[in-house]
């Protein structure tokens, strides 16, 4: 497969494509992108759970707890106690830091 053209980001649809096109010369798009979806769904649904997803090479995808602190009412400017709550974040690994940095 052609490196992709230098284009500021990918989307769903351009990531789709490239997995048609690189994971075998039968997989077509439709296929593509159920596995997309899927691994999508897999991920968030664990996530959502508490769990962490740990991809070796990759990185994992966490879930993380914020702290309950206060804030400011920018209408009112009234002092607010905002709530602790979980939220999802990524920790890249080693090699997908590596990866990044190479291609400066």
């Amino acid at each position: 497969m052609a490196p992709r053209k230098a284009k500021k980001d990918l989307n769903k649809t351009e990531l789709i494509t490239e997995v048609a096109e690189i994971a075998t010369p039968s997989l077509s798009k439709r296929q593509a992108k159920a596995a997309v979806d899927a691994a999508f769904t897999v991920i968030s649904a664990t996530v959502a759970k508490g769990k962490n997803v740990r991809i070796a090479g990759f990185g994992s995808f966490v879930v993380k707890q914020r702290k309950r602190r206060m804030g400011i009412n920018p209408q009112t400017k009234q002092k607010i106690t905002i709530p602790k709550k979980k939220v999802p974040g990524f920790r890249p690994a080693a090699a997908f830091k590596a990866a990044v940095d190479k291609k400066r």
